[in-house]
């Protein structure tokens, strides 16, 4: 017989408080994500601007906060230039990184009224794959400058008459990606990222600065990169990006459902090196992890198929992933595992948010409706509040081919006063499982809301012809006496309780 599982919560053992930007999502110009996504003027919701207020209703349930933007791929041969002023004036141009057509109809303008209407944080990237410097600097005088120069005055004549003080900025996208536009080595990549940082900084000391790392754990270089990056760059800089993607592989679930693992080896691995490179420079600053691009993504599937070619199209489908039960399972834990990494993880952005592997799906002229992902996120951003909990688990094992013994359960809790959460997932494919969780430190007295994500179809999925197929249910039986909550969490299933 299993031994029961057992989660004890204790109010002392704060991992962090709980910061919005781990909330984060990303808005790239890849295809159908801005055009046909955010932005289709000729939409029945569409506003003035010609942005989808349906989808922009589903991003405020969402609760997504920080928003990064334009890239990604994309960004290493953008020009900022081309998205900015009369729209009939823009110019089309070539995006390498996707092959398609940008139209540049949306640009930051439009994207920083978009943030508004969605209530987000810009959180903006620079182009250091055809760039620099000198473009960088460009741009943050543009966006940021009051007024009184020639680029902050330029921005008032095209309609912004406040600055859009962007406070989190990118250093270019996954540079070490033989995939990239102007990729280069590490050495490289220090070097530049490290002028183009100390020169923002100049103009604004108070500027957040994310510098790339690795494109990925299975990197080559993953591990070393991030040492020189920030040997050279470490004065000047607050973050280290991260970027993990998961996906089931040949019908191996178990492995799948424990992706969790990986990304919590990702976490240390680059907390390990951030601070070797700490002390070796013996510095007093910590470097905090910006997680800004994680989700599921079928990336074999894509890469298989004929969905970038050279037929140059605007915004043609790609990468548009439909979720399944088991995949918002994953997703819900990944979300955990950020959480309870939340002293180091500072910041994250779901990418993407429409169309493109996002919780948000839209048709032209049509529908939007939500991804079975968008429940475990729009859910944790809802009741995650306060500080951060790490709870102490005692639960079964099962084996799995790629991670070895794997827990059958995993939690994380926060706390808000005399409110509380509980985010558990059950990874067990076929036993519902019976926890007992210890919350008499948290003072509760009432569950106030259960709910799970669970199907006996762990592959149903909500599709364009059946939106609904899959949704949060209530979770049955989840009972506090005594400060002891009794919870069944079914098989393959994420599930949220919050206690008053």
């Amino acid at each position: 017989m299993e031994a029961p599982t057992t989660i004890r919560i204790d109010r002392s053992a704060v991992v962090a408080p709980v910061s919005p930007r781990i909330f984060g999502s990303f808005v790239e110009h890849l295809g159908r994500c801005v055009y046909d996504g955010i932005y289709e003027p000729g939409h029945p919701t569409a506003n003035e601007d010609g942005f989808r207020m349906d989808v922009v209703e589903l991003v405020r349930e969402l609760g997504s906060t920080t928003i990064r933007y334009p890239g990604g791929n994309f960004v290493s041969g953008y020009r900022w230039e081309d998205g900015v002023g009369p729209r009939d004036q823009r110019p089309v141009r070539r995006d390498l990184a996707w092959h398609s057509i940008e139209t540049n109809q949306v640009g930051l303008e439009e994207f920083a009224r978009w943030c508004k209407l969605t209530g987000s944080e810009l959180m903006m990237a620079v182009n250091l794959g055809t760039r620099g410097i000198e473009a960088a600097l460009d741009l943050l005088e543009y966006a940021n400058h009051p007024s009184g120069t020639a680029l902050s005055d330029q921005r008032i004549a095209n309609g912004a008459k406040e600055p859009y003080d962007i406070r989190m900025w990118c250093l270019g996208n996954e540079m070490d990606g033989p995939w990239q536009i102007g990729h280069m080595s590490a050495e490289d990549y220090g070097k530049i990222a490290a002028r183009t940082a100390s020169a923002m900084k100049t103009a604004d000391k108070d500027l957040e600065l994310v510098v790339c790392g690795s494109s990925g754990s299975s990197m080559p270089t993953f591990g070393e990169w991030e040492r020189v990056v920030l040997e050279q760059s470490y004065d000047y800089v607050d973050y280290i990006s991260c970027h993990a993607y998961y996906q089931e592989r040949n019908g191996d679930l178990g492995s799948y459902l424990a992706s969790s693992l990986d990304m919590q080896y990702f976490i240390e691995t680059v907390v390990a090196t951030a601070d070797h490179v700490k002390h070796k420079l013996k510095s007093k600053k910590t470097i905090k992890l910006s997680f800004d691009e994680w989700n599921i993504w079928y990336l074999e599937e894509h890469q298989a198929s004929d969905e970038v070619n050279d037929e140059w199209r605007v915004a043609p489908r790609q990468l548009e992933d439909t979720y399944s039960v088991a995949d918002a399972v994953v997703f819900g834990n990944l979300l955990i595992t950020l959480l309870k990494n939340h002293d180091r993880v500072a910041s994250a952005s779901l990418a993407q948010l429409v169309n493109v592997i996002a919780p948000i799906m839209t048709e032209p002229g049509g529908d939007t409706w939500r991804q079975t992902t968008f429940f475990p996120f729009s859910v944790t951003s809802r009741l995650a509040k306060g500080e951060v909990l790490r709870p102490q688990i005692d639960a079964g094992t099962y084996s799995t081919k790629v991670y070895g013994d794997a827990p059958l359960v995993d939690a994380v809790a926060t706390v808000d006063g005399g409110k509380s959460a509980l985010f558990l997932v059950n990874r067990s494919q076929t036993e519902t499982i019976d926890v007992s969780v210890d919350v008499k430190d948290l003072g509760a007295e009432v569950v106030t809301e259960a709910l799970t994500l669970h199907d006996e179809d762990v592959y149903a999925k909500n599709t364009r012809e059946d939106q609904f197929r899959v949704g949060l249910k209530q979770l049955p039986g989840a009972v506090l006496d005594d400060g002891v909550l009794t919870v069944s969490l079914p098989p393959v299933s994420w599930s949220a309780i919050a206690l008053g």
